[in-house]
């Protein structure tokens, strides 16, 4: 029997909440199909208090009680008040899973917190595209110096395979660029404009069904699919891109007149995100491109998104699936957990 793997999460939103009620319901299956005796000892949320139980926590208990409560300290056993670098610093998690909301600015206080495990040689996981994308290389230093890991698969397309995807699925293969639609609400948006739907009618619509925040900024002028593309390109293609490297137009100067113009072609207009090599430098750039109807990506509508890697054994490689969620995005930092303990 392996040992039990110690879980510290810190964030309990909706990704949060998803993961401890996904560790519940499938921690004997955890265990019996990869050896993974997945205990949660300690969570942290920001308006929700904290708990750590170094025995491991009750979820079916704690669950019950937060849902009636709201607050994780109503659950009656273990140790409240610890602030989440207490919690990631002196308890005896081994891993911290990381589901703060993203500060995409500086990446505080996430940067922080991951600074920290990791020079307490504790694995990290997040699902948080802010130290992901601002400082992706000097965390995986010093992951290595440490000798634990730094894994960041939900940071861009949620529970969808991408990072792993492409420096483990498709190890042995030389690729040279990626490209795809990582943004949903934009992606919505320019298909309710093909549907005839104007721009503005099609935003509210995507802030009424949750899919746009109020303030749609990151997403429509493509600061979102920026961070995402920005932290592809660094892990996949070995850059050191930073924000201000990134070349940036948003949708909000797309017209119903461009979406007529494109079908008049036979193409479609989405937004593109893309990494890519040029005279030895990783370049990238977010942009509303027309691609003909063959293109896999234009065929990528509502907010399904998709990245196609070109490799130079395979050519082109594209995968889709569901790009947001607390669901899927707890199953992304699932999946690096379940990395973790294989490794």
């Amino acid at each position: 029997m392996r040992e039990m793997t110690n879980i510290a999460l810190i964030g309990f939103g909706a990704v949060g909440k998803s993961l401890a009620e996904t560790i519940r319901d499938k921690h004997d299956w955890l265990k019996e199909r990869y050896g993974l005796d997945a205990k949660l000892v300690a969570i942290s949320g920001r308006s929700k208090g904290s708990i750590y139980d170094s025995e491991g926590l009750d979820l079916e208990e704690l669950l019950e009680v937060f849902n009636e409560t709201g607050n994780l300290e109503s659950y009656p056993k273990g140790i409240k008040g610890l602030s989440s670098m207490e919690i990631i610093t002196e308890t005896n998690a081994q891993i911290i899973a990381e589901a703060t909301i993203t500060n995409i600015k500086t990446g505080e206080p996430t940067l922080s917190y991951v600074k920290a495990a990791l020079s307490k040689g504790k694995h990290v996981v997040t699902s948080n595209k802010g130290p992901a994308a601002l400082a992706y290389n000097e965390l995986q230093k010093l992951a290595l110096e440490n000798g634990v890991q730094f894994r960041i698969e939900s940071t861009v397309l949620s529970g969808t395979p991408a990072i792993n995807f492409s420096t483990e699925s498709l190890a042995g293969h030389k690729i040279t660029s990626v490209k795809g639609i990582i943004n949903g609400t934009t992606n919505y948006i320019l298909a309710e404009m093909e549907q005839g739907r104007p721009y503005e009618d099609a935003l509210v619509e995507a802030q009424r069904l949750g899919y746009a925040e109020a303030d749609p900024t990151a997403d429509v002028d493509g600061w979102d699919a920026v961070a995402k593309i920005m932290i592809l390109g660094n892990v996949v293609l070995g850059g050191d891109l930073r924000s201000s490297d990134v070349e940036r137009t948003g949708i909000t100067g797309i017209t119903m007149e461009d979406v007529e113009a494109a079908k008049a072609e036979e193409k479609r207009i989405k937004l593109i995100a893309e990494a890519y090599m040029e005279d030895g430098v990783v370049k990238a750039k977010v942009a509303p491109t027309w691609l003909p109807l063959s293109d896999p990506l234009a065929n990528v509508n509502g907010t399904l998104n998709a990245i196609t890697v070109m490799t130079d054994g395979l050519e082109e490689v594209t995968v889709i699936g569901g790009g947001a969620g607390g669901l899927g995005t707890a199953h992304g930092l699932l999946s690096d957990i379940i990395a973790i303990h294989r490794h």
